[in-house]
């Protein structure tokens, strides 16, 4: 494996391990991007935080890197509705202090998330 790829697995891991805690310490933020239509806000945002931290740790073995991999690429599809829903909503971004700019250009970085993700399952 590639210097480049350990380092990628690390600061992935970590900052999946850091926003999932994130989620509990203030999921008011979460919350504040939460679509309407989305039913168990509350429950949603501590799922979410708790796949983030398990499969951001599961990231660090290669025992289970397959699973986190896929997992993660699971977790980003399902959690694209908020990002969708904050760079449309003034509220959502008003709550979060972020431009509709900066919440648009957020968007592609999930695809940049998943190739990563699959990138890492494979080894």
């Amino acid at each position: 494996m590639s210097l480049f790829k350990k380092i990628t697995i690390y600061f992935m891991s970590s900052a999946y391990i850091y926003v999932g805690m994130r989620h509990f310490i203030d999921p008011d933020f979460f919350l504040a991007i939460m679509p309407d239509y989305l039913p168990f806000h509350q429950e949603a945002v501590y799922i979410s935080g708790f796949f983030e931290i398990l499969l951001g740790g599961m990231l660090l073995f290669q025992k289970s890197r397959k699973v986190a991999g896929w997992g993660l690429i699971v977790l980003l599809i399902a959690v694209f509705p908020a990002n969708i829903y904050l760079a449309q909503n003034e509220a959502a971004q008003q709550a979060i202090d972020i431009s509709q700019t900066a919440a648009i250009v957020r968007l592609p970085f999930q695809a940049l998330f998943i190739g990563i993700a699959f990138w890492h399952q494979r080894g």
